[in-house]
């Protein structure tokens, strides 16, 4: 017993895939509390699948409020042919019906499509995760990153991504600066490379984040680029009066806008758009996400108002602070709030 016990361990370690590496399957296992890791692991997924088939079907389900025969619904093969991604959120919370289709569709699972269960943690619907995994499914194990080498290795790993090189100084620096929440880090990276040329070192990462871990210059930007002018204009003020350089903050609203504009007026999948603009599939789905709280007004009013304030940040005002003080209100007023 103790040895069909370890063959089956042995059995399902090797079907764990790292969240950059997996490659789409019949069924994928998305699993762990690292709801940053989760989202990248199903972008990558899903990037995948519309690459390999453009004209894929891709449908939402939720495990907790699931009706019974919505997965078989889903899965079914359509009269043109199309290739199925099938996500499921909350599996931790899966209710009963959701359980027994899952089982079911384990046993019998449509060759022509791709099921990405994420499931946050927890004990719930262990059944269905054993089944996962003595299945040989692959399993994406999203963990929080909670010591710094494995920070580092995330920041160097972003990098090396974006083909751009990085010191071992500066991804300390950047992980020490920002490290708190692994979004914000990735963040940070993608400002990085979007915005500092050649290599980054940690006079690169000091000018941009030194001295301001709570206050950083992509804070700013968030609170801004969805509408919420309190938060932006307090965060900015926090971020000046503690030390920030205007240069980095304006960097970053611009680089937010400029990234919103490209994917507004881009067409295709979010793989197709990547590759054309040189970006990672990520945050294209998140500027698509972004872009549904601009008007074509309000984007070009917002880039304006913020080239005006890089050339006032640069030496053409002796109120820099003021400038990009109207930058951010510019942009959070622009922005329409969900």
């Amino acid at each position: 017993m103790a040895a069909a016990q370890t063959t089956r361990s042995k059995a399902q370690a090797t079907n764990v895939a790292s969240w950059r590496d997996v490659t789409p399957a019949g069924v994928v296992l998305v699993g762990g509390p690292e709801e940053y890791l989760g989202i990248r692991a199903m972008d990558h997924i899903r990037s995948q699948v519309r690459a390999a088939f453009p004209d894929v079907e891709v449908s939402h389900l939720t495990a907790g409020i699931y009706e019974p025969g919505a997965l078989a619904m889903n899965v079914s093969p359509s009269l043109f042919g199309e290739r199925k991604l099938i996500e499921v959120e909350g599996v931790e919370a899966m209710n009963d019906a959701f359980l027994a289709d899952a089982l079911a569709y384990l046993a019998h699972p449509e060759p022509e499509a791709v099921l990405v269960l994420r499931h946050a943690g927890g004990v719930r619907g262990k059944k269905l995760l054993d089944a996962v995994k003595s299945g040989g499914w692959p399993v994406v194990d999203c963990q929080p990153l909670k010591k710094d080498a494995d920070k580092a290795a995330f920041v160097t790993a972003e990098f090396r991504t974006a083909g751009r090189k990085v010191s071992s100084e500066a991804v300390h620096a950047l992980v020490k600066a920002v490290g708190a929440n692994l979004s914000e880090l990735a963040a940070a990276c993608s400002q990085l490379i979007a915005d500092a040329p050649g290599a980054v070192t940690p006079e690169v990462v000091d000018r941009y984040y030194g001295g301001r871990i709570e206050a950083t210059a992509f804070k700013v930007a968030d609170a801004a680029m969805v509408g919420n002018g309190p938060v932006a204009l307090s965060t900015l003020r926090h971020a000046l009066a503690t030390g920030a350089d205007p240069v980095p903050i304006v960097a970053a609203l611009a680089a937010k806008l400029r990234t919103v504009a490209k994917v507004a007026g881009a067409h295709g999948s979010p793989a197709q758009i990547a590759r054309e603009l040189g970006m990672q599939p990520w945050l294209v789905e998140q500027a698509q996400r972004d872009v549904r709280r601009w008007t074509p007004e309000g984007l070009v009013r917002s880039i304006q108002a913020t080239a005006e304030a890089d050339a006032q940040v640069k030496g053409l005002s002796r109120d820099p602070v003021y400038a990009v003080e109207h930058a951010v209100t510019v942009i959070a007023t622009s922005a329409q709030r969900h």
